[in-house]
């Protein structure tokens, strides 16, 4: 359990049978819990929407799916879940792609059973998580830690940094504050900082805004 509290997952993949496979790997564990299952793109999205889990497992070549659309529109419908991504896909291209569209992590189905839980307990946290296999292909990509970040978590850093509050950046981007918040906690969590200051003086450093960012929110 996270902080005392059951995680819950819902499991997206046309396979039945790997979706059997799946639940009853996570039920095994301790404080994980699944409330639902989905075959379809469409049928994931309604799903996360409706029982707002907090990690959604997700495959990549369901049935309708546009991976980067959909984890975008998964972000806006139900900010609360992460994404894990489960995938036989081992591009560290396509891993990247995705965790910049706001995934929270990147697992191979070959690697599920070793993995999966403890991206999901990553991902719960908020943190970033990419299967381990992938890790020197990814590293050669992420010689710049903003790349961890997705264009929606690179533009919510350059606001916060320059001292919009969490209201006038929804309405810049047209999101909620609880979506702000969400947000940000999450892109927190993907750069290893714990406080608003932190994560200013991060975009200075990183060259996302001057030294000189504005006004405190």
């Amino acid at each position: 359990m996270e902080n005392g509290k059951e995680i819950s997952v819902v499991l997206a993949d046309d396979h039945n049978l790997i979706r059997t496979g799946l639940r009853t790997l996570l039920e095994g564990e301790d404080g994980l819990r699944v409330i639902g299952e989905a075959d379809d793109s469409a049928a994931a999205k309604k799903l996360a929407a409706g029982r707002r889990p907090d990690v959604l497992v997700l495959d990549l070549q369901m049935p309708g799916a546009d991976p980067v659309a959909d984890i975008r529109r998964l972000g806006e419908q139900a900010p609360g879940t992460a994404i894990v991504i489960l995938t036989m896909k081992s591009d560290p291209r396509v891993a990247r792609e995705l965790l910049r569209a706001g995934a929270s992590a990147y697992v191979l189905k070959q690697s599920a059973e070793r993995k999966l839980s403890e991206a999901i307990r990553t991902a719960a946290r908020g943190g970033s998580y990419v299967d381990p296999e992938l890790g020197g292909a990814m590293a050669k990509l992420e010689a710049d830690p903003l790349d961890v970040l997705s264009e929606r978590e690179r533009e919510l850093l350059r606001l916060v940094a320059l001292g919009y509050t969490n209201r006038e950046i929804g309405e810049r981007v047209y999101l909620s504050v609880r979506a702000i918040e969400v947000n940000r906690a999450k892109m927190m969590g993907k750069l290893g900082v714990e406080s608003r200051p932190e994560l200013v003086r991060f975009a200075i450093e990183h060259g996302v805004v001057d030294a000189e960012p504005g006004p405190d929110a």
